[in-house]
């Protein structure tokens, strides 16, 4: 209970600290045409069009208007778009953000408060071309396709049936070691992204020594966790300096969660696309897996709101990469917090919003990515909301436990970490205070 009460003074104060909802810019009109256009194509409109993941379309004046008070709930509660981070707590500067500022947010509740005119058509941006197409969406990033590509073994899913978990194993065909720089999972058709709930990607390989890591490092090799794709995350490129490992003789274990939805799909399957660098970087990056409780041992009650803590001690300095929060249905927040050494405690980032249906990877800004000592302790933090006062509850009296069911309950934080030398944290910070 001490901590529910922290975390709710904690909120109480991000509310009340200038962060005003359904602020209006001025008096003056907002339209569709002059204002809120642009800021739909640039935020709203890559999943709110037709063949896309988002209930309905907004990329016309007439569509917007329809859905014109859901959109304005939706941005005053921070729901949409799908950015939950609280904007007055930790970092705030993402490589990834797609959140709205607070400019756009007052303007399109100022746009829906005034009517939701339309204004002069002529002044509206010209409409933005999509491709429906299954394509790999860090391609143009990246400047070519991927080098590597692997793929699943194709699953017969009924038409009608419950969950299914495949986790068939992939060899990846490498014949010599690389650094990847980038790694993106995709559906391979149409009829797997109609079925497919989410799929893991483990990389399982044998490994002598610690490649890429400080001697000092006490990181448990085994099946280590490659990257997912899930709605809100498919891929990720990685810094300059650092990179993942894949050895000669690598497999991929896959983990697909299927959903069958009334039709048969015979070939459910999906891919992984991988770019390489060129030359070794500095750094290996490892993702880790913080838990706000050890696994299969979660506990929620019915009818209460339960707080769990989980604890991890860096073994080597260390810089962390991102924040990426994962529960079900129940999940209501979830905050990371380092401990220092000295006693000092910060708080990196704080998920006060928590939407269980978007899975989002919050990627810090390098000169943002907390650089932090040896034997800093990473505190994770998360509230689980098993009342009837969550609307996405299926049922608020049942005990609910750890479980890869939507129904279950999971409370776990996925966490790039890049561990660094002594002498290299040492320069870093110094850098870092220089620059002040």
């Amino acid at each position: 209970m001490r901590l529910l009460k922290i975390w709710s003074v904690a909120f109480a104060a991000a509310m009340t600290s200038g962060w005003t909802l359904g602020q209006s810019e001025s008096d003056r009109e907002v339209t569709w045409a002059g204002d809120v256009a642009a800021i739909f194509q640039e935020k709203c409109q890559e999943c709110h069009r037709p063949n896309s993941i988002a209930p309905m379309p907004l990329l016309t004046y007439e569509e917007a208007k329809l859905f014109a008070p859901v959109i304005r709930y939706r941005v005053e509660n921070r729901v949409m778009p799908p950015w939950h981070v609280n904007p007055q707590v930790g970092i705030q500067e993402f490589t990834n953000d797609r959140g709205l500022t607070e400019a756009e947010r007052a303007t399109i509740l100022a746009w829906v408060d005034q009517g939701a005119p339309e204004g002069d058509p002529a002044l509206a941006p010209a409409a933005v071309e999509f491709n429906d197409a299954l394509v790999w969406r860090l391609e143009n990033q990246m400047g070519s396709p991927p080098d590597l590509v692997v793929a699943s073994e194709s699953y017969d899913l009924a038409a009608v049936t419950q969950d299914k978990w495949f986790r068939p194993m992939t060899p990846t065909g490498l014949t010599e070691e690389r650094w990847v720089k980038a790694i993106e999972i995709r559906p391979k058709n149409d009829a797997s992204r109609r079925v497919v709930h989410h799929s893991l990607a483990f990389l399982l390989q044998q490994e002598d020594g610690k490649r890429g890591l400080p001697e000092d490092v006490d990181v448990p090799f085994g099946p280590s966790l490659f990257m997912e794709w899930a709605v809100g995350k498919a891929g990720q490129i990685f810094r300059p300096d650092t990179g993942k490992l894949m050895m000669p003789g690598s497999q991929i274990m896959w983990e697909m969660h299927l959903h069958a939805n009334g039709e048969r799909v015979p070939e459910a399957q999906v891919e992984l696309g991988v770019w390489f660098h060129d030359e070794p970087p500095e750094h290996r990056t490892i993702l880790s897996m913080f838990d706000a409780q050890g696994p299969h041992s979660l506990d929620i009650p019915p009818n209460e709101i339960a707080v769990t803590q989980g604890t991890f001690v860096l073994s080597a300095p260390a810089r962390i990469e991102n924040f990426q929060p994962h529960m079900h249905m129940r999940g209501k927040a979830m905050s990371m917090e380092a401990i220092y050494p000295n006693g000092e405690r910060e708080m990196l980032s704080f998920v006060d919003n928590f939407q269980w249906n978007w899975q989002i990877n919050y990627v810090y800004e390098e000169e943002a990515a907390p650089i932090v000592p040896k034997g800093t302790m990473i505190v994770t933090t998360a509230w689980h909301d098993n009342t009837a006062q969550n609307p996405y509850n299926p049922d608020p009296n049942q005990w609910v436990g750890w479980g890869d069911r939507t129904v279950d309950e999971m409370a776990h934080n996925w966490v790039d970490v890049t561990y660094l030398g002594q002498e290299e944290y040492e320069r870093l910070i110094a850098e870092r205070r220089a620059g002040q």
